[in-house]
């Protein structure tokens, strides 16, 4: 073989593997009151824990001042630590005042591409209290549809907007798709067996994801109720929850990023 044929052979294949991406890693995240009340440290706290995923849907991002600012302030440090980011802010939600938020979207540009911004499920806002954003990503000519959603507490019958979300997503929506968020219900529960009937698996079982005000017998854990829905045509790789506590003398420091630990899922398409 040529030197010039060997020179091809060594681009075509420098560009095919560079070019590909054989697995994508999402991590979902309830951000507790994501906003000014954040500062420089626990922004860059927050960049280390999720400097190795590729895309980062957030949840309970603050709808008035401080909460977009506070996403920008993320991706410019996840800039700096090696990779190039992008991200994307919902509108508020069409919600009361006390309930109104944002949802936010961070990924590594380098492999991902988007289309459009995204938008809320306007056909949701009657039914659902904080309307999820949906955000379409490309990977090497392959499309991605992520719902993010953050239902209302467990005392105000989240059930019923997971019922009317579901129904949507399954009628409505194409796959391959991802539906990530705090739903304030454990995933074995009832009310998800149509949803997982119609081909949806949840990335964690049995795993508690919120955190404790205060360690009880040594236990700083509290509810499972923070998920990853991903339909037919995602191969799941991996999943589980970043726990940034570890010990119960870390959990008042911890409980300044966010009640709720990360889940995340590296999955192939």
């Amino acid at each position: 073989m040529t030197k010039k044929l060997l020179f091809i052979l060594f681009v075509f294949l420098h560009f095919t593997a560079f070019s590909q991406i054989e697995n994508i890693s999402l991590i979902s995240w309830n951000i507790r009151d994501f906003g000014k009340t954040k500062n420089g440290v626990e922004l860059n706290h927050i960049a280390n824990i999720v400097r190795d995923m590729d895309i980062l849907a957030i949840q309970e991002v603050v709808a008035g001042y401080g909460g977009a600012q506070a996403v920008a302030k993320l991706a410019d440090i996840l800039n700096r630590k090696g990779s190039k980011w992008d991200y994307v802010i919902s509108n508020p939600t069409s919600s009361s005042k006390y309930v109104t938020e944002r949802y936010a979207f961070i990924w590594k540009t380098r492999h991902i591409k988007i289309k459009n911004r995204g938008r809320l499920i306007s056909e949701l806002d009657s039914l659902i209290d904080r309307e999820p954003y949906l955000m379409e990503f490309h990977l090497d000519g392959k499309k991605l549809t992520i719902v993010n959603f953050h239902s209302r507490p467990f005392d105000k019958n989240p059930e019923a907007e997971i019922t009317s979300l579901t129904s949507y997503i399954v009628d409505s929506l194409e796959t391959p798709l991802i539906l990530a968020g705090d739903f304030n219900v454990d995933e074995a529960k009832p009310i998800f067996d149509d949803f997982k009937n119609d081909g949806y698996t949840a990335a964690i079982s049995n795993q508690k994801t919120t955190l404790k005000k205060a360690c009880s017998r040594n236990e700083y854990l509290n509810y499972p109720i923070d998920n990853i829905f991903y339909s037919k045509g995602i191969d799941k790789v991996e999943s589980g929850v970043i726990d940034f506590v570890r010990f119960c003398e870390n959990l008042e420091k911890a409980r300044k990023l966010s009640d709720h630990l990360p889940v995340f899922l590296k999955l192939s398409l």
